[in-house]
Parts: C-alpha cells; structure tokens; sequence
C-alpha cells in the first residue's frame, strides 16, 4: 500500500525519465483571429455573440491573440521546460464550413505550431476536436446528425495528410460528455440545446466520429503516432442507502456510455433502459460498434472534482451541485431523480471541490478495468482569484494555492503509479488564462497570467514550480495553501 501525507502534500517523489511532463490549451479559448485568413465561423462564436450566454457578454474573438502571438507563446512553452505542448485545432479554420477543400492558411498556422514545437524540443500532441464545431455544420442539426461524423474524418483525413509526419499523439475528441450533454443537455455549452434526446444522439455520433476519425488517421499518417481520446470521466462517491442506484445511473450516463462503446465494443444495457422514456436509441445503426471500438495507444484522462450523489425522494427541494452552470436544462437525460449533494471543501473559484484522492481512484480504477491501457493525465489543474503584486524586480502572481493545488494531484498521480498504473505524463490545464467557455475571462486558470488588456503573459509561480519538477524530475515542496 502506498504511504504519504494523509493530504497528498508529498515531496520528493521521482518521476521516471520518460514521464512526459506538459501544458494544454484549446483553440478557441486562446487562438483569436476569428475572422482572419479564411476561418469560418463555430458554434462558440454564435453562442458567446448571443446576449446572456456568456459572463460580461466576453468572446472569444480576441482571447489571448495566440494566432499572432505563436512565436512568443512557443518560446514561453521552451523557457518553461515543457516537454509536451496539448493544443487544439480548430475545425473551422481548416473547413470554414466544416467541408470541401481545406484552408490553406489555417493548415499553414498549424504547421507553423508543430514545427515549432519540434524545434524548441516540445513532444506535440494534436486534439482535433475541443468544442468550436463548424457553424454551417450545426445549421444541419451538429452532432444530433449522423453526417456530422463522416465529417469529421474527413476533416481528420486532412489533417493528417498534412501533419501525419509531425505530430507524435492525435486526440481525437475533448471531453464529448461535455460536447454532448453540456451542449446538446442543459445549454449550458454551444451550441445552446436544452433536449434529451438531442444530447444521446449527440454521445453516439461523437462516439462514432472517434471511431471513424482513428480509422481516416491511420490510412494517411506515416509516423507511428499514437492514438487517443480524452474523457473527463467522473469520479462518484454515492452516499446514503439510495446511493449506489444514484452512481449505477450517473457512471453510466458520465462514464460508461463512452468507455463502453469506444473500449468495449457496445453500450451498456443498463444505460439504454435508464433512457428509455428520452430515447429510443434508433440513431445506433448495424455495425457502428465496429466503427467506434478502434485500437488506441493511450487513454487521456481529464480530473478537476468529484461528486456525490443519491437519489431524490421527490419531496424535499432536489439538490444539484454537480458542478456545472445551470442555465436551465439538465446535462443527465433520464436521472431528474439522481441529487448531486454539495461537496465538502475547499473550493477552486469554479465551485468545484479539491480533492485529490479522486485522482489517484480514477487512475487505479482505469487501470484496473483495462490493464494493457496506458494513461495520461491530459488536464488537470485549477482556477483561483489571482493577485498582481508589485515587487522590487518587477509583477509577480504569488498563486500558492494553484501550486500547492498541483502539488497534490501529482502526489495523487505518482501514488497511483506505485499501484501499478501505466501514467505516461501530465499535461497542466491551462498554459495561459484563456477564455473559460461560458464564464467568459471571469476563471484564470493559467500557470501563465494573461493581461486582458495589453495582452502580455506573466508566468505565475505555479510556473515557476512547475519548471522545478520537470526540470528535477522530483516533486518539489510548496507552502500550503489551506
């Protein structure tokens, strides 16, 4: 059994030499440049240009300039040590209308990143698809509609034509629970959907456009890349004598509907009939289990709470801190009776609770349920309400609860690897603040301060921390934040 802090402020802890330590970002949250050199417009520019969507009425058709900014940004990721730089690509840059012939300027912009990053020594790892769909593509129903998917491999097909020979790990999707159910469920996310049925349409043909996009890779690249998707799988502590039926229906609606198909070969029949009075399921069609079930290299796991649940007894006023803005529709078809109770603290400034076991328990329990699987932490990390200090040698961010915040879940992510788990690396959300979905610039969660207003990136001492533990490869102490 692994010994430690019973809070998971380890020190000192050694990770092996081929551990890949990195950053992550995502293409409408820091590229900006919305209307420039041919990219057409995403459902993420409609959403935050309409009125009440987004905190402030903030977009992001400037964000962090990174399209302008690319060279300082490389040389920042360079200065930092990382070894992996996770961005995005952003569909409508390269298929303005999500189809026909590519952009040649938005290929050429993520040419420039990969060379770039190989230059400077950054391993890059590409995800093709973190939430800005083609606008055009949703005026045709979006992931509600089947062609979306053949789609999106080809636009995958193009991209790997061009950079099939660069790129070391291609991700396919971001987070599709958040795709699906956040943006199709509760409206919450672009594209606005507050429907049901719409958000288990939208499951399976992203889980289908994961599939097909994996099998158009193969055929075009030429590097033995690997192949991935990222979930940010939940992490349920069900409480209570109703609480295991409240988990069964959440980790099957969160978890399995993704694992199931992607890993397994089909969806679990237990989810099918928990939704049965939202979806008759038609859109699955013969062998579209052999479409999604395709051979990947390694699994990315999203972690930031946990949450707890049990099942409401239709009297009392229902309880839902999962977590998630409300703006009114539910992200959990079929599970109105599920309560998502408030956790116990602290707090990040998103309301999401810290607690770094999760980690740890997620990562044995991916592993214990697919041994052979490699893992990668492909985001993790927090948001706090950051202070710019004036000091002798110049602004300094004195983040110490972002830091001490890492320092815990990677305790919790090596801890997991003396258990047996097979952790290739750790990509830090965020690089840089950055435009936080429909909080607008409200969230930083940078290890990089961005200046909203002159644009200029201060790294915060998390980035100074971090830089410490790539560069000594062993976890270094921090002041405790609580």
């Amino acid at each position: 059994m692994t010994t430690g802090n019973a809070d998971y402020r380890d020190s000192g802890l050694d990770f092996p030499a081929d551990f890949l330590f990195g950053s992550a970002t995502a293409s409408y949250q820091i590229e900006g440049a919305a209307t420039e050199d041919g990219r057409g417009p995403s459902i993420w520019d409609a959403f935050s240009h309409t009125p009440g969507k987004v905190w402030n009425g903030d977009t992001g058709d400037v964000a962090d300039d990174h399209y302008h900014r690319l060279d300082e940004d490389l040389d920042l990721m360079r200065d930092l040590g990382l070894e992996a730089y996770r961005f995005s690509i952003a569909w409508p840059r390269i298929q303005p209308t999500g189809r026909g012939e590519a952009n040649e300027a938005g290929l050429a912009f993520y040419e420039r990143l990969v060379d770039g990053l190989i230059s400077r020594g950054i391993r890059p790892i590409a995800t093709l698809y973190h939430w800005d769909l083609p606008q055009a593509l949703e005026d045709e129903g979006g992931w509600t509609n089947r062609a979306t998917a053949y789609a999106f491999a080809d636009y995958a097909r193009i991209m790997g034509e061009r950079l099939g020979d660069r790129v070391e790990v291609w991700t396919t999707l971001n987070e599709p629970w958040c795709s699906a159910y956040l943006g199709y469920g509760s409206g919450a996310h672009a594209p606005g959907v507050m429907d049901g049925a719409a958000a288990l349409a939208a499951v399976h043909h992203l889980n289908l456009a994961h599939g097909l996009a994996i099998s158009a890779l193969q055929e075009v690249v030429t590097n033995d890349p690997g192949f991935s998707v990222t979930l940010n799988l939940h992490v349920i502590r069900p409480v209570g004598e109703t609480g295991a039926e409240a988990a069964r229906r959440i980790d099957g609606l969160a978890n399995r509907v993704f694992l199931g198909p992607m890993l397994h070969g089909e969806y679990p029949a237990d989810v099918i009939e928990d939704t049965t009075d939202v979806t008759d399921w038609s859109f699955v069609q013969d062998g579209d289990a052999a479409i999604i079930k395709q051979p990947i290299s390694v699994l990315g796991v999203n972690y930031y709470s946990t949450v707890t649940v049990q099942m409401w007894d239709g009297v009392s006023e229902r309880v839902n801190a999962d977590g998630h803005k409300d703006m009114g529709g539910s992200p959990w078809p079929g599970s109105r009776d599920v309560e998502f109770l408030a956790q116990p603290g602290p707090y990040t400034e998103m309301g999401w609770n810290i607690d770094p076991s999760g980690l740890e328990e997620l990562l044995v329990s991916l592993h214990d349920e697919f041994p052979a699987l490699p893992l990668m932490v492909t985001e993790n990390g927090a948001a706090f309400d950051d202070v710019v200090t004036q000091e002798a040698d110049g602004p300094a961010v004195h983040d110490i609860d972002r830091t001490d915040y890492l320092r815990r879940h990677f305790t919790a992510a090596h801890r997991a690897m003396q258990r047996g788990v097979d952790l290739r690396g750790y990509q830090v959300w965020s690089l840089m603040d950055n435009f936080e979905w429909g909080y607008g610039y409200s969230k930083r969660f940078g290890i990089v301060r961005v200046d909203y207003d002159t644009l200029e990136r201060l790294p915060k001492d998390s980035a100074k921390w971090y830089s410490e533990l790539i560069r000594t490869r062993s976890l270094p102490e921090t002041p405790a934040a609580y």
